[in-house]
């Protein structure tokens, strides 16, 4: 991560819970090229402190993407990503930050947009729970939930 990327993201040292979710909006073109507004829920668990699961609600399933937290914080200031999920800073219609998200998957490929102040929000949020280069994962509990079950005493 760039140290300017890391001088941006200051981080409040005060205790939070390990999950964390938050709706954004983020914005994508109709087939007529109209801007619209599209939910959706970005959620974050300490378990789990190198992913950002984003889930975006349709009027007949979800869909649920795996982002890596620190591509999304590079994504604020640098293109970043590559293959199913790449990240562009911009700057929307109003000349406000944004960033350019893309997804793509043998199914489709969606394009959108969301205010850079609000994907920041929530990224400082995550930081504060789990600050860059403190990620862990404890290794016994991961096998015992894979096996179902723990190991005799």
């Amino acid at each position: 991560m760039e140290a300017g990327v890391r001088r941006l993201l200051r981080v409040n040292p005060q205790p939070i819970s390990g999950a964390l979710s938050q709706e954004l909006t983020l914005q994508i073109l109709d087939a007529w090229g109209r801007t619209v507004d599209l939910a959706a829920s970005f959620e974050y668990d300490a378990g789990d402190p190198w992913a950002v699961w984003i889930t975006f609600r349709g009027t007949a399933d979800s869909v649920r993407w795996a982002v890596g937290r620190e591509l999304l914080l590079s994504g604020l200031t640098d293109p970043a990503g590559e293959g199913d999920v790449q990240l562009f800073p911009s700057v929307d219609e109003n000349g406000r930050a944004a960033v350019i998200m893309e997804l793509c998957s043998p199914d489709g490929r969606l394009v959108t947009q969301m205010r850079t102040s609000d994907l920041y929000g929530f990224l400082s949020r995550t930081l504060a729970v789990v600050p860059l280069g403190a990620e862990t994962i404890d290794l016994d509990l991961l096998v015992e939930s894979l096996v179902g079950q723990s190991e005799p005493q």
